[in-house]
């Protein structure tokens, strides 16, 4: 029972009453807690007391003195975010030097730097700066050219900086990065014109790729069939005098000549594909019958003569 007891007490002090109790002085403006990357400005029939722009745990009573009971019921407390803000606009319209309707997307950063003049100096601040970023893109990178636009985009983005950071300032609203992330053509008409070119020109290289290679092809095969058209015709060369050589050697021994030339002949006769009558030896009266007869029958057979 007095583990209950005790257990009922704690839970109670600790969830219910410690955070009622700590609410009610804050309430009371005794203190305050400023969270990281926040800002509490006090403002009281018009005045502000103090601004707290360092995260940690305050004492009212010593900022802003006996007012401090009273300023969260009769006077205003502001909590301003502090941390990093980032924007972008999209296809902010120029013009090159040439006339070419352009298009740029500038990204940029922006942070309180003054919160009572973020407060009290600008309605809208962060749309001010958004307008004021807007305004100097268009007349600080108008009637630049062309080239210098889709190349030097850091330049760029270093002018619209340098001529919007003065102005934003005065409303407690500071520009931070700036970053020209995207340069476009804004005419339709232009972008198809562009791209057909492109192809076009791709085309044009593609066959002037195509023709080096089937010339560098005809290059080498010409210097090939001509190599060897000279090697061919030295071995044409060459072989009338081998054969004449082989022939001037067998001439040495006129029994080897005669049989050479002998094969020969029989090897024309039978290339000649004519009909050829063998007849034996001692038959005088034959030659005269084949003769008289017209030539000898289809049945008879080359034999060689003996």
């Amino acid at each position: 029972m007095t583990f209950l007891i005790v257990f009922s007490a704690t839970f109670f002090g600790l969830f219910l009453a410690v955070p009622l109790f700590l609410g009610l002085l804050r309430t009371l403006g005794l203190y305050a807690i400023v969270e990281e990357g926040t800002c509490h400005v006090y403002v009281l029939f018009g005045k502000v007391l103090t601004v707290l722009d360092e995260p940690g745990f305050y004492f009212l009573l010593r900022h802003i003195g006996l007012a401090a009971p009273i300023v969260n019921w009769l006077g205003q407390r502001h909590v301003i975010d502090l941390r990093l803000d980032q924007t972008y606009l999209r296809s902010q319209p120029v013009n090159s030097e040439e006339g070419a309707p352009m298009g740029i997307g500038i990204w940029s950063e922006m942070t309180i730097c003054d919160p009572v003049a973020y407060l009290f100096k600008n309605a809208d601040p962060r749309g001010s700066l958004r307008a004021n970023v807007s305004s100097a893109t268009v007349r600080c990178l108008s009637n630049l050219r062309l080239a210098n636009m889709l190349e030097n985009r850091h330049a760029m983005s270093q002018t619209v900086r340098n001529e919007v950071s003065p102005k934003s300032r005065d409303w407690g609203y500071q520009l931070g990065s700036v970053y020209i992330r995207k340069v476009h053509f804004r005419d339709a008409g232009m972008i198809r014109q562009i791209e057909e070119k492109v192809v076009n020109r791709l085309r044009q290289v593609t066959s002037a790729i195509k023709q080096d290679g089937a010339n560098q092809v005809s290059i080498i095969t010409s210097t090939a069939e001509r190599e060897a058209a000279i090697e061919f015709a030295k071995a044409a060369a060459l072989r009338p005098r081998i054969v004449g050589q082989a022939l001037q050697t067998i001439g040495h021994d006129r029994e080897i000549l005669a049989a050479m030339f002998e094969i020969l002949e029989a090897q024309k006769l039978l290339e000649g594909g004519a009909r050829i009558t063998l007849i034996p030896p001692k038959y005088d009266l034959l030659p005269q019958l084949l003769a008289a007869h017209g030539g000898g029958t289809s049945e008879e057979r080359r034999q060689p003569q003996t």
